[in-house]
């Protein structure tokens, strides 16, 4: 069973979105404006390849923004909280002999750390940040990386990513596709998935 973890593991990233904007007193769209904006694009892009530094993508959202670059990832993510719902089923997963891993398409751990708080090395058997790798989701050999990390086939994995480009990506190389958006509701479908008992 492998994770997406940013709106998957975390609260929902429109919510997150959302409270973000709100907290900057901006217009609720400005950041996901930004983010369709090529330029945007490519700042995400490359900051989850790891070619560029949290510091660089400060800068060049907070333009596009409009806002103050100050630990804007940081600023961003404050309300990325745990999906305990989620988390609770990777574990149990797992204890149950099930394969868990992470594939993250990762925004950078300096200076802000995203995945502080979450003790993934500990909750899975294999994680896989974007920016360590250089490769990132939706490319099929992100994707090879986990499988070859978990030392499984495609065939056998639950993939469970918000991102309908990711889960299309993921389908086509064999995978069985879980979207998700709403954490209770994921829990839910992935303990009756997995024949897991119920709480």
């Amino acid at each position: 069973m492998i994770f997406d973890f940013f709106g998957v593991l975390t609260s929902n990233m429109v919510e997150v979105i959302t409270w973000f904007e709100d907290r900057e007193r901006i217009a609720r769209g400005t950041f996901l404006r930004a983010w369709a904006d090529p330029r945007g694009q490519d700042l995400f892009r490359r900051l989850e390849l790891g070619q560029i530094s949290q510091e660089d993508w400060n800068s060049g959202f907070a333009t596009l923004m409009g806002v103050k670059p100050d630990n804007l990832l940081g600023r961003y993510l404050h309300d990325a909280f745990p999906a305990y719902p989620v988390l609770r089923v990777a574990r149990e997963a797992r204890a149950a002999g099930i394969r868990t891993a992470v594939l993250s398409n990762s925004l950078g751990r300096q200076p802000y750390d995203p995945y502080t708080g979450f003790d993934l090395h500990g909750t899975f058997d294999v994680v896989v940040l974007s920016a360590e790798h250089g490769v990132r989701k939706p490319e099929p050999a992100a994707f090879r990386i986990v499988l070859e990390n978990l030392d499984v086939r495609a065939t056998e994995c639950l993939f469970v990513d918000d991102s309908e480009e990711n889960l299309a990506a993921a389908q086509k190389l064999g995978f069985t596709p879980v979207h998700g958006l709403d954490e209770d509701l994921v829990a839910r479908q992935l303990r009756k998935l997995l024949h897991l008992p119920g709480l």
